[in-house]
């Protein structure tokens, strides 16, 4: 086995955060990446060092096996979240600068680079197609592997990777917004936030897209609505009831999350829910509300 004194395991081990960043962009879940680039590591280091050596390239190995691994793990999700109570949301992430640790010797490699492939509203999209097309969209547009690499780990040819790449630039397509600035975005969450501090619905409406949708992820950890809230009016009700029944010692933060304007509820310094917008032009058109303890521990202070 590889020891510490081993000038190769720097190397290996190098690839860790390009490995994490793949799979949680593949699971939209970095507890479930975590695991796949641990099984990735001990599948190498299961392998004698003759084989390891006689890899060419042990990144681009660890990158086919971290896919491979996800594209199964993809394949079993839709059943398991069948029997999820409620809706199942991306676990949603902070700031670098915010990241806390959910356990002791978390480690800085495991963070993920924030960009406009991990904002929540784009993950969402990704959920909605079929494993072999989100593992080649994710590989081929985003981390820029050729057809021909990506063919190998979904065991597709070439010809038809590219097929699945084009439909999903078409699913991201016509879910994009338009480009509204991230100052502009920022401003609105602001808003919205006094304007429910404020338990002012006509604000709250105002601010909210009339056909808007809020969705919430508990995973029957924690109360919230089972099923989404359809339309700004009703979701201006929904915020206005909720906010007659908060704790008085719960505090509402504006915080990044997944690298977008957000906001984030805390009870005695503990981060208990994480509020996820997209904006289209000057309203909020999806409101994604994490309340699933799992999902929050990267948010977890103390």
């Amino acid at each position: 086995m590889t020891t510490p004194s081993d000038p190769g395991l720097s190397a290996i081990m190098s690839e860790r955060r390009q490995l994490i960043n793949v799979a949680y962009r593949l699971l939209g879940s970095l507890a479930e990446a975590e695991d796949v680039v641990q099984e990735t590591y001990a599948r190498w280091y299961a392998m004698t060092r003759q084989q390891q050596d006689a890899i060419e390239s042990p990144g681009a190995w660890l990158t086919t096996v971290t896919s491979r691994i996800c594209l199964n793990l993809l394949g079993s999700a839709r059943s398991r979240r069948e029997t999820y109570v409620g809706e199942w949301i991306p676990e949603p992430l902070p700031e670098r600068t915010e990241w806390m640790s959910g356990r002791p010797g978390d480690d800085p490699a495991d963070r993920v680079t924030l960009d406009e492939s991990v904002n929540l509203a784009f993950l969402v999209v990704l959920e909605s197609m079929t494993p072999a097309q989100r593992v080649v969209f994710i590989l081929h547009d985003v981390f820029c592997h050729s057809f021909a690499e990506v063919a190998e780990i979904v065991g597709r040819t070439p010809a038809a990777c590219r097929q699945l790449a084009s439909s999903a630039r078409r699913r991201i397509r016509a879910a994009q917004p338009s480009a509204t600035p991230a100052a502009q975005r920022a401003g609105i969450v602001r808003d919205f936030k006094q304007a429910w501090e404020a338990k002012d619905i006509d604000a709250l409406i105002g601010l909210l897209d009339p056909d808007a949708t809020a969705i919430a992820d508990g995973g029957g950890f924690a109360v919230t609505f089972l099923h989404p809230i359809e339309g700004g009016e009703q979701i201006a009700h929904a915020w206005i009831e909720l906010a007659g029944r908060l704790p008085g010692t719960m505090t509402f933060l504006e915080r990044t999350v997944n690298g977008q304007p957000g906001l984030v509820a805390q009870e005695d310094g503990t981060t208990v829910t994480v509020f996820a917008f997209e904006v289209v032009d000057d309203r909020i058109k999806h409101i994604w509300v994490v309340r699933n303890p799992d999902k929050l521990r990267r948010w977890t202070m103390g």
